[in-house]
C-alpha cells in the first residue's frame, strides 16, 4: 500500500486512563468525522480520530483491488455542495485539480439528451429543457412547467410525500420522469422515486438548479477517494498536533465529571470534547441511554446498497463522455475512469438503491451489467476482468416525514455528526460534510473546561 503520511498500527501502546487535557475525541474517520477533526484542528484543537478500520473515509473509500486503486462507489459532487469544497480546500487540497467539473450534461446516448447553455441560474436549465433531445415539445413544456411551479412555492411541500406521488400530482409524462426526475431522485437520495421524500429531493433540486449556473456542475473526482479528502485531512490533525488511530474501535462512551470518556481495547481516555461520528448503529449503541429518543431516531433509520461494478477493457475502449446514463433495468450510470486520469479502459457502473439485486453473484451481475453496456458502446469487446463491489448500508433510505436526530449538541461536551443528521439534505458527502461541520462548531461554541 502507498505512503499515505498516517500509521497504520492498531492502537496506541499505552493502556492506563489519561486525561487528555486540551484535546477533543472524534470517533469515526468517515467525511462527517474527518470534516469536524479539520475544523477543530483548524481553531488550534489538537484532536484524536479513533477509527475501527484500516482506511478512512468510511462508505466513501479507496479500495486497493490486486494492486490496483479503486473506490468502494462512484461518486458525483454538484458545483452546490459548498461545505465538500470548502473542507477540501481548508485541508490543503485543491477541488478545481481533485475533481473533473462539467456543465450540466445528462446524455443517455441515443434516447436523451440535456445540456445546460452558459445562462444564469434557472435559466440554463430551462433553456436545456427547451432544446433537450428525446422530449416531445409536451414533454419540455411540463417539465418547464414543474420546476417553475415548485419555484414559485420556494421547492417545499405542505405535506411530505414520495417523489413519484409529487411527479404525478404535478402531471410530469412518462419520459420526463424516466430520463429526469427519477434518475436525479435515485442519484442523490440513492433511493426510488416511489419510496423517496419529495421534501429532501426539492431541497437537492433547489441547491442545485436555482443559486448559481455552476451549482448544477457535476463534479467527478480524479483522485480515489482516499486522496480527494482524507489523506489531507489527516495532514491537517497531525499538523495541529492531533493523532489518527486506525483500527482502534471504540467500545464505550461514558459522561463524567470530568467529561467523556473513550474506552476502547487498549485505550481509556478521558476527554471534555467529543464529536461521534460513527453510523448511526454503532452511535445508537454506544450514546448514553439519558438520550433514549436519540438513539430511537437512529435505530429506526433503513438503509439502502449501491453496487459498482469495475470492468477493465482494452486501453482502446472509451466511452462518449466520462460519465453517461444507462436507464437500464439494472444499471444507471458509467464512467470512464481512463477520461478521469485513472486506467485507459476501465469503466464503473453504479446502480443506486439496488437492493432487488441480493443474492446475485459478482460473476452474474458483471455479465449482465456488461450486455447493457454493449447496447450503448456498439462493437464493446469482453471485459478483462471484473469486480463488483457492494456497500451495503450505503446510506439511509430518504422516506417521506423520516425523522432524524437535530443538529448541535447532544449533551454538554457532546455532538453527533453524521449524514443522517438532520440537515435537508440526503445521505451525500455534502450532507456528511455539512454535520461535522456544524458538530465542530457547536463543541467550540460550549463553555465546557478543558
Amino acid at each position: 500500500m502507498e505512503d499515505l503520511g498516517y500509521s497504520l498500527t492498531d492502537s496506541p501502546t499505552h493502556s492506563l486512563t489519561a486525561t487528555s487535557s486540551g484535546r477533543a475525541a472524534v470517533l469515526g474517520g468517515g467525511w462527517a468525522g474527518l470534516a469536524a477533526a479539520v475544523e477543530l484542528a483548524r481553531a488550534g484543537v489538537a484532536v484524536d480520530v479513533y477509527e475501527a478500520a484500516r482506511e478512512l473515509g468510511g462508505r466513501a473509500r479507496r479500495v486497493v483491488v490486486d494492486g490496483i486503486t479503486l473506490d468502494n462507489g462512484q461518486h458525483i459532487l454538484l458545483g452546490a455542495y459548498r461545505d465538500t469544497l470548502g473542507i477540501i480546500r481548508k485541508a490543503g487540497g485543491d477541488p478545481e485539480q481533485l475533481l473533473l467539473r462539467l456543465p450540466l450534461e445528462l446524455d443517455f446516448p441515443g434516447e436523451f439528451r440535456l445540456r445546460a447553455p452558459l445562462l444564469p441560474a434557472p435559466l440554463h436549465l430551462l433553456a436545456g429543457l427547451l432544446v433537450a433531445q428525446g422530449l416531445s415539445r409536451a414533454d419540455k413544456f411540463a417539465a418547464i412547467r414543474f420546476m417553475v411551479t415548485m419555484q414559485l412555492r420556494r421547492f417545499r411541500v405542505e405535506a411530505d410525500c414520495s417523489v413519484t406521488a409529487l411527479l404525478a400530482t404535478e402531471r410530469q409524462p412518462p419520459a420526463v420522469v424516466r430520463y429526469l426526475w427519477e434518475p436525479l431522485c435515485i442519484a442523490a437520495l440513492n433511493t426510488t422515486a416511489a419510496d423517496a421524500s419529495a421534501r429532501i429531493f426539492l431541497t437537492v433540486l433547489r441547491d442545485a438548479f436555482t443559486g448559481s449556473a455552476s451549482d448544477s456542475d457535476l463534479l467527478i473526482p480524479r483522485a480515489d477517494l482516499g486522496a480527494l479528502f482524507p489523506d489531507l485531512a489527516v495532514r491537517t490533525v497531525e499538523n495541529a498536533g492531533g493523532r489518527v488511530r486506525l483500527g482502534l474501535a471504540v467500545e464505550a462512551l461514558e459522561q463524567s465529571a470530568d467529561g467523556w470518556t473513550v474506552r476502547s481495547a487498549d485505550t481509556v481516555e478521558i476527554y471534555a470534547r467529543v464529536a461521534c461520528a460513527l453510523p448511526p448503529w454503532r452511535a445508537a449503541a454506544l450514546l448514553p441511554d439519558s438520550l433514549a429518543q436519540r438513539k430511537a431516531q437512529l435505530e429506526a433509520l433503513a438503509y439502502e446498497p449501491i453496487l459498482t461494478c469495475y470492468l477493465q477493457y482494452p486501453q482502446e475502449v472509451r466511452l462518449p463522455r466520462p460519465m453517461i446514463g444507462l436507464a437500464r433495468e439494472i444499471s444507471q450510470w458509467a464512467f470512464d475512469r481512463g477520461q478521469l486520469d485513472g486506467p485507459a479502459g476501465l469503466i464503473a457502473v453504479v446502480v443506486s438503491a439496488s437492493g432487488k439485486l441480493r443474492g446475485h453473484s459478482q460473476a452474474a451481475l458483471a455479465d449482465a451489467i456488461h450486455a447493457e453496456l454493449c447496447g450503448v458502446v456498439p462493437g464493446l469487446p469482453p471485459a478483462q476482468w471484473s469486480r463488483v463491489i457492494t456497500e451495503k448500508r450505503a446510506t439511509f433510505r430518504a422516506s417521506p416525514n423520516l425523522e432524524r436526530p437535530p443538529p448541535g449538541l447532544l449533551l454538554p461536551g457532546l455532538a453527533l455528526a453524521g449524514d443522517f443528521v438532520e440537515n435537508g439534505y440526503p445521505a451525500t458527502l455534502e450532507g456528511a460534510v455539512r454535520s461535522g461541520v456544524a458538530a465542530a462548531h457547536a463543541l467550540l461554541n460550549d463553555p465546557v473546561r478543558d
